[in-house]
């Protein structure tokens, strides 16, 4: 910007002693550090465009720190393909560190998973994508134009410089005529638009212009002694153009961004400048009246910037509590995969959170997210060196478990079923407590055990299904433990009515197998009648919920695939507290930070009664669990 440049028409109607050539216009207030450039806008934007800019609409205030690197290149695009190269610095300038952040966040997460995958990290070398690409080739063309816009203008103000002197010789030359008053006067006036069409000037020649026109320009006056009625005339209509000007400005009042108003106000301080002097009685009214207005629009544009720092402030302080808790994260004692997956989830929240934290103050906010990156590389580096260790562990694992297997395969056409029985219950306790094996042959091996036990079990079953008299007799002791069941009056005492059904299911327990034709209707008759009857009592969703489960794998036990479909449901529960588990963690991770916010009560308590639940339910699994192992 030509900053501090005279604008173009400060001389119109200026046919008297020059009135506040050069202090009369208030400089609004200057925030160097939010603003960067002073309070009179410049010729270049005043000339230069102002046939442009009546053509194509102004930039509009955008909030870039929301959009996506795709939405930030076509906004870039949009940019430069509408809006002169002058107009537009101020958001190229955002949307480029807006996009550079996004694209540094790709690279860590590139950097991250290679990491994991156990290269190292010398070997890494991230490789810009289309959109990169694209971003790039719209940068050079904005610094290509606006390199060749600065040439043109610098060349046109040369020539603006060479035509404001030619003016001014005319000027001079006007003292010198003999041409009748009005003549003189008019040409005189002709002089002064063209003055005011000829564009802006270099910096470094425009006070000395300046000051050399208003010296030739009191000359002129004081040369002609133009009579006191024409005088008049143009002081008055200078004093509407001011007071127009003070309406004008007074009105920026009403208008809701501080920083259009400020850029207004630059305009209206040169359009004063440029109207010549009022009626002496009027000037000083003038004058304080627009004065006024300029120093609430500064006020308001100060307070603006102010707010926008303490914003950028706030996002730091936010930012470095990340920091700390990511700093906190790798201090911790991991010990189990486990334990790792729940810490990287931790951070992988963090990072979460921080993405939706605007940017801290410019000078700062490189440092706080070299300081984020940092540690989160480094945890993930501790945990990659942690699974590779790890997965040592779970070649061994996979070791004793093929030797389970073998054992298991060698027992399975025994016919001593007691004895043979009581080995296999010891191994599958041994394979409980033999860690986990690489998961590609996780699957594998179990399966692999799973079938030499169900393969004993089975046989052992089928043998003893034979045993007919045996059978056909445990069928009627059950049928009768239905009857009886049936003709249970429930009593009020809930404590003895859930004893009495207790000891219904053990008495039917320790009956033996039925006829195989017999026996899915026969469980399944008694699990509806006990089922009901627990129904009727007075007891707490738990122990209900409990009770079924017991019952549904009683069910279960009179079948031949007890043990698949034991081990499928195990598994389920085991998924299912993993996730309540995750879930507790993040719900407690959320209240602390919503616990520091205002007006967030009731999220904190929303959080906390999801947490109880999920404790609740997390004991429910784990004495379902009990119940399976009581089974096996």
């Amino acid at each position: 910007m030509e900053a501090n440049e005279l604008n173009k028409s400060s001389l119109d109607g200026l046919n008297l002693n020059t009135e506040h050539s050069s202090g009369d216009t208030p400089a609004p207030s200057d925030n160097a550090e939010m603003q960067g450039d002073n309070i009179h806008a410049s010729e270049s934007t005043e000339h230069t465009h102002e046939k442009h800019q009546e053509e194509v609409a102004p930039v509009e205030d955008t909030d870039y720190a929301s959009f996506s690197r795709e939405q930030l290149t076509d906004a870039f695009k949009k940019l430069l393909r509408n809006h002169p190269i002058s107009e537009i610095k101020e958001h190229v300038d955002v949307i480029r560190e807006v996009f550079d952040e996004a694209s540094k966040e790709i690279e860590d997460e590139q950097r991250r998973k290679f990491l994991e995958s156990g290269e190292a990290e010398e070997n890494f070398s991230p490789q810009p994508d289309m959109t990169q690409k694209e971003f790039s080739a719209l940068l050079y063309e904005y610094r290509t134009k606006r390199d060749e816009e600065r040439v043109t203008q610098e060349h046109e103000k040369e020539k603006n410089l060479q035509a404001k002197y030619e003016v001014i010789e005319a000027i001079k030359d006007l003292v010198n005529r003999q041409e009748s008053l009005n003549d003189t006067f008019h040409e005189f006036r002709t002089l002064q638009q063209k003055w005011r069409e000829i564009g802006p000037v270099p910096q470094s020649k425009l006070h000395d212009l300046w000051e050399t026109f208003h010296l030739h320009v009191e000359n002129f006056y004081n040369y002609i002694k133009i009579n006191n009625e024409l005088r008049d005339l143009d002081l008055k209509k200078n004093c509407e153009a001011k007071l127009a000007l003070c309406e004008k400005a007074e009105e920026l009042l009403l208008e809701t961004s501080p920083v259009k108003a400020f850029k207004t106000l630059q305009k209206y301080h040169d359009q004063w400048r440029e109207i010549g002097p009022v009626l002496r009685e009027k000037k000083e009214e003038l004058w304080e009246r627009f004065k006024a207005a300029t120093a609430k629009i500064n006020q308001k544009q100060q307070e603006h910037f102010e707010s926008l720092k303490n914003q950028l402030k706030k996002n730091l302080e936010a930012k470095t509590e990340l920091c700390e808790k990511a700093e906190a994260l790798i201090k911790d004692d991991i010990v189990s995969p486990r334990d790792w997956e729940d810490k990287s989830k931790q951070l992988i929240d963090l990072q979460q959170i921080w993405k939706t934290i605007g940017f801290a103050p410019k000078k700062e906010n490189n440092q706080v997210y070299d300081r984020f990156r940092k540690a989160c590389d480094e945890f993930f580096n501790k945990k990659r060196d942690y699974f590779k260790s790890y997965k040592e562990d779970q070649q061994n694992n996979f070791q004793l478990k093929t030797e389970l297997c073998i054992q298991a395969e060698a027992m399975k056409e025994s016919h001593d079923w007691k004895k043979t029985t009581d080995e296999f219950i010891r191994i599958q306790k041994k394979w409980k407590e033999i860690g986990p094996v690489p998961r590609k042959q996780s699957d594998a091996i179990w399966k692999r055990f799973r079938e030499a036990c169900d393969y004993f079990f089975d046989r052992k079953s089928q043998f003893f299904s034979y045993i007919d008299e045996e059978q056909a007799s445990n069928l009627k002791l059950k049928e009768e433990i239905i009857e009886e069941l049936k003709q249970l009056n429930m009593e009020e005492d809930s404590e003895k009515c859930f004893s009495t059904l207790q000891e219904f299911q053990r008495r039917w327990s320790e009956i033996g197998f039925v006829p195989i034709q017999d026996k899915e209707r026969i469980n399944q008759e008694f699990r509806n009648i006990i089922n009901q009857k627990f129904d009727h009592l007075n007891l707490d969703e738990v122990n209900k919920n409990l009770q079924k489960f017991r019952n549904k794998l009683e069910n279960w036990k009179a079948t031949s695939q007890f043990n698949e479909k034991i081990g499928q449901e195990r598994n389920k529960i085991m998924t299912k507290l993993k996730q309540l588990e995750n879930d507790i963690v993040l719900w407690e991770n959320n209240i602390g930070f919503f616990a520091k916010s205002k007006n967030s009560d009731a999220l904190v308590r929303d959080f906390k009664h999801k947490i109880e639940n999920g404790k609740r339910n997390i004991k429910l699994l784990n004495k379902k669990l009990d119940l399976i192992d009581e089974m096996l």
